[in-house]
């Protein structure tokens, strides 16, 4: 690394440094049940921005949560709101309570209501965006900064790559901050979109294999043998039967849900089940598996939630090591 090539990065990504309050605009994604209190202080207290992943936690449970994170890090740290929670407004206020500066909405367009408090609160909103269209709409409510994340992500995903995401709204969206996620495990790749026009980075599974993780030594072991081509998307058989689109690594219940599919279909077409009970039926399948895998350590019968860069994910690694072996990455490769 150079002091030339340093200078480079800071600048490249001053501007999310500046609107996160951190060293390096890295954020850690919001993942249920592993970005806990413990993950999201240590990407913190390495320079990066942690998210704590609020999911379907309780008002109090998430007001828990803030504390123990506030108890182990004084550097910035942001939080992850599902806007469908039916008790988002008490959410919400949890967050303004421990003034939370950054509250990241995510799983649709969030209601100009939950704009306003949030705003009351003094919170900075950050969306979710995966379409251009979508970025303008948001802007026009008042968020403060987007994410745009590509379908190489893990988890719940959209149907277009970061690629493509990245030249349709980069170019595009310059009164706000951007920040560019799905598939990214190196520097290099952050670089480049920086240099795209983005403010900076996020990543989730990268950081899953951390060893201040709270994931179960099986989930984390699943994630160091699998490859990029095994995190695969969920497969729907038939239209009537909407299966909600989840990246994660092969393994037998992604297998067995195939089955499941062609069975109930089956079920429907000779009359045994309704539509609705059916629709249930394929929709449940997945009902509390990802903490099954993530936290139990059943990773045949779980959901094991990864992105594509899963790949590179090789060993486990303290926090702090992972982030400055990509802030590394994106100094070498700009001195080359």
């Amino acid at each position: 690394m150079t002091t030339t090539s340093s200078a480079h990065l800071t600048q490249l990504w001053s501007r999310g440094c500046e609107f996160l309050g951190t060293k390096y605009a890295i954020l850690g994604g919001a993942m249920t049940w592993v970005s806990n209190h413990n993950l999201v202080a240590a990407i913190s207290n390495s320079g990066g921005f942690g998210v704590v992943a609020s999911g379907a936690m309780t008002p109090e449970l998430l007001n828990a949560e803030i504390e123990r994170t506030k108890a182990i890090t004084t550097q910035p740290f942001g939080v992850n709101l599902i806007t469908m929670h039916p008790l988002l407004e008490e959410m919400i206020d949890v967050c303004g309570k421990h003034q939370v500066r950054h509250v990241v909405l995510a799983g649709g367009l969030p209601t100009s209501a939950s704009f306003a408090r949030l705003k009351n609160h003094g919170c900075l909103i950050i969306g979710f965006a995966p379409a251009l269209v979508i970025a303008k709409k948001l802007i026009k409510m008042g968020v403060d900064a987007i994410i745009i994340e590509g379908c190489e992500a893990g988890g719940h995903i959209g149907p277009v790559s970061t690629s493509v995401l990245a030249q349709e709204i980069l170019p595009e969206i310059r009164d706000i901050p951007v920040f560019v996620a799905g598939g990214i495990g190196r520097g290099e790749a952050i670089v480049s979109q920086l240099q795209m026009g983005a403010s900076g980075c996020q990543l989730g599974t990268r950081f899953v294999c951390a060893h201040e993780s709270p994931a179960h030594h099986n989930f984390k072991q699943a994630f160091i043998r699998a490859q990029a081509r095994d995190a695969i998307m969920s497969t729907q058989l038939d239209q009537r039967f909407p299966v909600i689109p989840v990246r994660a690594i092969a393994n037998k219940a992604s297998k067995e849900f195939i089955s499941v599919q062609s069975n109930v279909i089956r079920e429907y077409d000779n009359g045994s089940l309704d539509l609705k009970e059916a629709q249930l039926k394929i929709e449940h399948y997945w009902a509390g598996s990802l903490r099954r895998a993530a936290i139990d350590g059943d990773i045949e019968n779980g959901s094991l939630m990864a992105g594509q860069s899963v790949g590179m994910v090789t060993k486990e690694q303290s926090t702090a090591e992972i982030i400055d072996e990509l802030v590394n990455q994106a100094n070498q490769f700009l001195t080359r």
